[in-house]
């Protein structure tokens, strides 16, 4: 390992890492600024006579992150007040907006379910409107294997892509459209929506805004964390926070997505609980007394906002990145090879492209393994 990778090892701890700054010390051929030895985690690299066949075999050659944090009995949760199994709403009485936090889209992202128990524990109430407090994918959660710490982000299929009327009113029948009907009627009353997420690798937490004007505007009220992702979510299905309304320019209805850091790790945890005290302040309806105790992480004096304009979608699983990358990577140079999927060279469209939450843990022809993005300069 060179100084340069010591130095920003110590520097991704920290929580002003900001690769992408750092890409401007080096040419864009340099990325080994930002790796470990280049033997650690060979999946990231190319070799075209390796030919990585399965899922697991896959799986097996990336890096393995520590369980630092508890995952939390929500059985307690279980009987619901809103009709709903694990979903918890508090009504104060008071006109004002139904303000929703929700955990566990993906069965495997503890740090949501973290933050909403705590919540739970509380016993948070509103000064006006309504909360709701929910955990979505609960029968993955309960799956959890730590031998396998990968399988169980969902059971059937990917519960933040259902969200269309299409599939919702379709003759489908999986887990998670069962799950997604039962909390259809709950999210369609919601005003505004915090959707908690995490990470597959270590890296930056980020804000994703959605593509509208009036979500970006809502993650610049909202202040934290530092880095906003603009984007339009994924070709093979809506999310949640893309649903109805959400997704209408003319609906005063918002929603934000946060993606709280490695799945696994303390801090994401601590994020995750800041993010969702800091989206009930802004949406007034709690006092900042039952909530600044779970204030941890710094606000961010400036943002820093980034426009995805396309996903890289893998067509097999020979799939593989020319360099560990972990996100926020700025590339400088548009050309600049990026990954190869079977015979077919990805390159950077454009120059000063940004990589956007890399990762093979789920790699299958269709599925997103990064996006790329521009910087806004003026959101």
């Amino acid at each position: 390992m060179s100084r340069y990778s010591h130095w920003a090892a110590g520097w991704l701890a920290a929580s002003h890492f900001k690769p992408w700054l750092l890409s401007r010390l080096i040419c864009h051929h340099a990325f080994t600024l930002f790796l470990p030895d280049r033997h650690a985690h060979p999946a990231f690299f190319s070799s075209r006579s390796r030919i990585m066949n399965t899922l697991e075999q896959i799986r097996a050659m990336l890096q393995a992150y520590p369980m630092e944090v508890a995952f939390p009995d929500i059985r307690r949760w279980q009987r619901g007040t809103a009709g709903v199994d694990y979903v918890h709403a508090f009504d104060s009485g008071v006109p004002g907006p139904h303000v929703m936090i929700m955990a566990l889209t993906h069965g495997n992202e503890v740090s949501g379910a973290i933050a909403v128990d705590q919540l739970l524990r509380a016993e948070l109430r509103p000064l006006k409107g309504r909360v709701t407090l929910g955990f979505a994918n609960v029968e993955a959660y309960h799956r959890f294997d730590r031998n396998n710490p990968d399988a169980t982000r969902f059971i059937d299929e990917d519960l933040n892509r259902v969200w269309s009327a299409s599939r919702l009113d379709s003759g489908d029948d999986t887990v998670e459209l069962r799950r997604a009907r039962e909390l259809r009627p709950i999210v369609e009353s919601v005003d505004f929506l915090l959707d908690l997420h995490s990470m597959h690798e270590e890296a930056p937490p980020l804000l994703l805004s959605g593509p509208l004007q009036k979500g970006i505007r809502f993650a610049a009220e909202i202040g934290a964390p530092e880095h906003v992702i603009v984007d339009a979510g994924h070709a093979n299905g809506r999310r949640m926070r893309d649903y109805g309304s959400f997704g209408d320019a003319t609906s005063p209805k918002n929603a934000l997505l946060i993606e709280s850091g490695q799945h696994f790790s303390l801090r994401s945890r601590d994020v995750a609980l800041d993010a969702a005290s800091r989206f009930l302040l802004k949406t007034g309806v709690v006092a900042a007394t039952q909530l600044n105790s779970f204030l941890t992480q710094d606000r961010t004096l400036s943002q820093q906002f980034f426009e995805v304009t396309q996903p890289i979608v893998a067509d097999t699983t020979d799939f593989e990145f020319t360099q560990d990358f972990r996100g926020l990577e700025l590339i400088e140079r548009a050309g600049t090879v990026i990954a190869r999927d079977g015979e077919r060279e990805i390159f950077t469209p454009y120059d000063n492209c940004v990589i956007i939450m890399p990762s093979l843990r789920h790699l299958a022809p269709g599925v997103t393994v990064m996006r790329l993005a521009k910087v806004l300069d003026d959101k």
